[in-house]
Parts: C-alpha cells; sequence; structure tokens
C-alpha cells in the first residue's frame, strides 16, 4: 500500500468516524443535552464541593448541600422574577388607553410624522393598484338583472349561517393544568440536570479513572493535560461569561433607570438571565422593556431609546468585548464561535445556542491533543494558521511583495532585527532552497523572490522599531578590521550574507558582502586583507554544510593567517562536533545563528568553547 492511500483511508476513516459521532449527537440528544449541562453544572460547583471537603465534609454529603443550596437559589430568583412579572401584568390595564391610542396610530395614521408616513405609503399603494373606471351597464339592463337575481335568491332559499361548537368552561384544575402543561418538559429536563450534576459531583474521582483507564495507561499524560486544559479553559469561559451578563444587566438596568421604565432593575436581571443563550437572549431580553415602555409613555421617543439601548450594548458587547475575551481565555478563533454557534443550534436547538462554547472548547482541545483530529484545532482554534516565514514566502510565492513586506513589519513591532533574520528570514530562506532543490520554484518566482528579498532588505534596518541595544548600552565591537562576509554557494546564501553585513554595519563594525560564486583569486587580488580582517562564509540549510566545508578549506588555503567563522545558519546541531566534519585546516568558529556572530565578532565567548587553530 502506498504512502498515498494510507493518508486517502486515513482521512476516510476520520471523516466516518466524525460523521459517526454527529449522529449519535443528533439522535441521543435527549439524554445527551442534560448531560451536557451537569457536566457545566459539575464544572462551576465543584470547586465549592472541594472547599467543604477541606472542612472534613464528606464527599457525598457536600455535593448534596450545594445541590440543594444552588436549585434553592435558583428557584428562589425563579419566583421574585415571576412576582414581578406578574406585578407587570397586573399593572398594564392602567395604561390601557396609551395602548390604545398606540394601536389606534398604527392602523389610522395620524398627524404624526409616523401616521404622514404611512398615509403617503397607503396613497402611493392605491395610485400603483388603480385599475380603468369600471363602465356600468343601463339602468333598464341593471334592473332586468337584479329582478333575475331576486327570483333565484327566492328559489334557493336564505343563506345558511355558520355554527361553531365552544367548549364548556373549565375548573380552577383544569385551567392550572393548561398553564403549566409547557413547563413540564423543561423542569422534567432541570430534574435531570441535577441528578446528573449530583453523580458527577460525589463520583468525580470515580469517573475519571474510568475515563483514563478507557483511554488506556500509555495515553496517561495526554488524556491528564487533555482534561485539565479543558476543565480550564470551560472554567474560565463560564466565570467570563457571569462576569459579562452580569456588566450588561447593569448597564441596562441602569439605562432603563435614566429613560424611566418602570422595574429597571427587574429588566437587568431579565437580561443578565437570558444572555446566557446567544444572540437570540437579548433580543427576548430586549422585547419585555420595549413592550412596558410603549404602554407606559406617550409618543415614540423614548420605546425607541430603549431599543437604542439594547442594540447599542449587544452590538458592543457581541462583537468587540466578547470575541476578544473568549477568544484569548477558550482559544477559539472569533470566526469559529460564530460558526460552532450555527451548528449547535442546528443540531439542539436552543439547548445548543446556550452550550455551544463549552462544547466547542472540548472539541479545540481534542483536535489539540488527538492527532486523528488535529484539523479541528487548526479550523477551530486561534492560533495563527501560518508562521511568519510561511506567511512571507507564501506572499513571495504569490509575487505580492507588499504583504510580505507587511508581514516583516508586524513582526518588528515587538523583535529586533537580528531576530527576523535569525527566526522570520533565514527559515524562510531554507524553506526556499528546499522547493529549489527540488525542482517545485520555477525560474520566474524564484527570480522574483530573491529580487524581493534584497529590496526588502535595504528597507528593513528604516523600519525596525527597535535598535539592537540602547545607545548608552551598545556593546562595542572588539574587532577591529574588516568582516568579509562571503556566501557558500547560490542566492539565498548571498543573501544571508547581506544580512549579516547589514547588522555588522548597525553595530559599527565595517563588514562587506560578496555576491555568490565569488572566485577566491578575484577576491584575493581586489581586496588587500590585512591581518586584523576577518572572513565569514555564510550558508543557508538545508544543503549547507558541504558548500561552506569546501568553501572553508579553500579560503583557508588562501588565507592561512586570516579569521575565518563560518555561519549555517539555522544548524540545529552541536557545533563542536560539526567541525570536526571540516576536514584539513578547520575554520576558528562555527556560529549557527546571527546572533552568535555578532558576539564572536565582539569578543564575547559563545556558550560553547573551540579552540582557534594555530597556523604558521
Amino acid at each position: 500500500m502506498t504512502k498515498l492511500q494510507k493518508v486517502s483511508d486515513s482521512g476516510l476513516r476520520t471523516l466516518g468516524i466524525t460523521c459517526s459521532v454527529i449522529a449519535v449527537l443528533y439522535f441521543a440528544r435527549e439524554i445527551l443535552i442534560p448531560l451536557a449541562f451537569a457536566i457545566t453544572v459539575s464544572l462551576i460547583l465543584s470547586p465549592v464541593v472541594t472547599a467543604l471537603g477541606k472542612l472534613r465534609i464528606g464527599r457525598a454529603p457536600a455535593a448534596i448541600l450545594v445541590i440543594v443550596a444552588a436549585a434553592t437559589s435558583i428557584g428562589a430568583i425563579s419566583w421574585v422574577i415571576f412576582n414581578q412579572l406578574v406585578e407587570v401584568a397586573i399593572e398594564l390595564p392602567q395604561y390601557r388607553d396609551n395602548i390604545a391610542r398606540k394601536i389606534d396610530a398604527l392602523n389610522a395614521p395620524g398627524k404624526s410624522a409616523l401616521g404622514r408616513a404611512a398615509e403617503s405609503v397607503k396613497e402611493l399603494e392605491q395610485q400603483i393598484t388603480r385599475t380603468s373606471p369600471v363602465v356600468r351597464p343601463p339602468a333598464d339592463v341593471r334592473s332586468a338583472a337584479t329582478g333575475r337575481k331576486g327570483r333565484e335568491d327566492s328559489k334557493a332559499g336564505s343563506t345558511p349561517l355558520s355554527v361553531r361548537i365552544l367548549p364548556e368552561p373549565g375548573n380552577e384544575l383544569q385551567y392550572v393544568g393548561n398553564l403549566i402543561e409547557p413547563f413540564l418538559r423543561p423542569l422534567a429536563i432541570f430534574g435531570m440536570v441535577l441528578v446528573f450534576s449530583l453523580y458527577l459531583l460525589i463520583e468525580h474521582h470515580d469517573l475519571r479513572d474510568r475515563l483514563f483507564r478507557l483511554a488506556g495507561l500509555p495515553q496517561l499524560n495526554v488524556m491528564t493535560q487533555a482534561l485539565d486544559d479543558a476543565t480550564q479553559r470551560v472554567g474560565r469561559y463560564l466565570l467570563l461569561q457571569f462576569l459579562v451578563n452580569v456588566c450588561f444587566g447593569a448597564l441596562c438596568g441602569i439605562g432603563l433607570y435614566l429613560i424611566g421604565v418602570p422595574y429597571a432593575a427587574l429588566w437587568g436581571t431579565v437580561a443578565s438571565i437570558l444572555r446566557m443563550v446567544p444572540y437570540v437572549g437579548s433580543l427576548a431580553a430586549a422585547a419585555l422593556p420595549f413592550a412596558l415602555s410603549l404602554a407606559v409613555f406617550e409618543g415614540w421617543k423614548l420605546p425607541l431609546l430603549v431599543l437604542v439601548l439594547f442594540g447599542t450594548l449587544e452590538l458592543i458587547t457581541g462583537n468587540f468585548v466578547e470575541p476578544w475575551l473568549y477568544g484569548i481565555h477558550t482559544g477559539i478563533s472569533s470566526l469559529a464561535l460564530l460558526l460552532t454557534t450555527v451548528f449547535w443550534a442546528a443540531l439542539w436547538g436552543p439547548a445548543g445556542l446556550i452550550l455551544s462554547t463549552p462544547l466547542t472548547v472540548c472539541v479545540v482541545v481534542l483536535g489539540r491533543y488527538v492527532p486523528q483530529f488535529s484539523f479541528l484545532h487548526v479550523l477551530l482554534g486561534d492560533d495563527a494558521t501560518l508562521e511568519a516565514e510561511a506567511q512571507i514566502y507564501q506572499r513571495l510565492l504569490a509575487m505580492d511583495d507588499e504583504e510580505a513586506r507587511a508581514v516583516a513589519d508586524r513582526y518588528l513591532k515587538d523583535h529586533t532585527l537580528t531576530q527576523l533574520y535569525d527566526s522570520v528570514l533565514v527559515p524562510m530562506l531554507s524553506m526556499a532552497e528546499r522547493d529549489r532543490h527540488k525542482g517545485a520554484l520555477d525560474p520566474t518566482r524564484e527570480e522574483f523572490l530573491f529580487l524581493s528579498m534584497k529590496e526588502m532588505l535595504a528597507d528593513l534596518p528604516d523600519l525596525s522599531s527597535r535598535s539592537e541595544a540602547p545607545d548608552d548600552m551598545q556593546p562595542k565591537i572588539v574587532h577591529a578590521g574588516r568582516v568579509m562576509c562571503v556566501p557558500a554557494n547560490d542566492e539565498a546564501d548571498e543573501v544571508s550574507a547581506a544580512m549579516l553585513s547589514q547588522l555588522l554595519e548597525l553595530s559599527g563594525c565595517p563588514a562587506i558582502s560578496f555576491p555568490a560564486h565569488t572566485d577566491l583569486h578575484q577576491l584575493a587580488q581586489a581586496l588587500d586583507i590585512a591581518p586584523d580582517d576577518s572572513i565569514c562564509v555564510c550558508a543557508v540549510p538545508p544543503f549547507a554544510l558541504p558548500h561552506a566545508r569546501t568553501l572553508s578549506h579553500q579560503l583557508r588555503v588562501h588565507f592561512p593567517r586570516t579569521v575565518l567563522v563560518v555561519g549555517v545558519w539555522g544548524f540545529s546541531g552541536e557545533p563542536s562536533v560539526a567541525l570536526e566534519r571540516f576536514q584539513g585546516p578547520r575554520p576558528d568558529h562555527l556560529v549557527a545563528s546571527f546572533e552568535e556572530a555578532l558576539k564572536v565578532f565582539r569578543g564575547k565567548s559563545l556558550p560553547y568553547e573551540v579552540s582557534p587553530l594555530n597556523v604558521g
């Protein structure tokens, strides 16, 4: 079986597992929805149970006490809100005249702006739908037709009357039954959630151990990390959601109080609770005070102000505050939050809306720790899909040098120029070298890439937001002579030599970079190599070491008394061991980054010590 077939089979297997999981989630939602709510409730109450356990209260009594306290609190809050709503309903008849005027204003246009607008629309509709005048027949024809119709009606008899059977009025028990019937299903789900939550709190350790054993002992470390990660993320989300909703409700209550809407505290509390349902909850929370304002206030100004209040707060909270807070603390991108909310709502309805973010957090953690589902972490997580070096390389392959420079500029806002060269541009050149040696980089894009890189290097020092060090702390270059930066083989090495030369110049050391394939005899004739001068061979992986070794040997033969440094940028091995691979006369130093090269020419010791070669 080929590698491509194995990848295809693995993808089909993952797709099949994903579809099966979605099907189970849909068809078993009657059980899974209360269980998901129970897990969320247990995450909220588990710290309280643990705290009571430290007071030498058993796990089971502590869990029962916490569940009873939570249910009592929910019941008390619901009872208070229900009584307040009943009081509002009782007071509505006081505003019967105002409500009637509002309805009349909508049905019969008056002198207000809204009435005049409605009247104009109605007149325009009549003009558009007006038909040609009907030609009336002569009077004798009308009388004959009328007499004929009367005779036909007398033969047919009178029109039958419609009969409607009204049900007998029920007693008070039937009325109460009809009243509580819509609440029976939510109460049943609430009871299941309480039972599941109590069991999860009591059997917390047992369930955790069973989960670990189900995953297998070899996966114990991974499962522990995944469980802790999911618990922390969901806990942070629930805490943030609580704080955001409380602030939202408080601002709504204050705004409604300033507008003059009765029971402002009630509507603020209702807004805090209903905002647990994303998107839909805010609309429901705004509908109640808006309807009350229509009944209480004269005119339309203050009711519209209520809508503006809720709309502005929801716009700021939903589009700026929540994406920023939830994205940082849950590890989910803002777009993924919106898409997964739609998905869970379609799958589980209103319950899916409430549980969408905690469930998505669990899915992202699954993709982070299970390799088969890593695509979920890539699609839904907030991590950048491409590193900076990959972004620059991709934009240069697309022949968009402006966007490539923009990526480099953004990186420079928080990093130095040396860090940009070491951590971004050198890895980007390595990617280009790898594709070029495989024949995947066509000549046109190759030429554009290296030309853009050279132009970028000319502009980056001016765009750097930070110098290498403050002026009063800038290390002095101990090296008294010049540094000759010689590329080992090709254009990627030439660009790296230009980078080193630029960094040395910025540090106060004179440096000269040479083009690729420089002839050594011409180099020796053109430059009078002084005893204080140094030569640095610049090479970019992954095919850097052989060329650097060959050129280093040639340079040592031509310049036996000159300090010779070999820079294999991004080399991940041990430099002292790599020096053993240099046959014949070896270089004085081997460095793996521009930062190390600058330390060499500043006279500082490296983390490793290489004895200089004594020649002559």
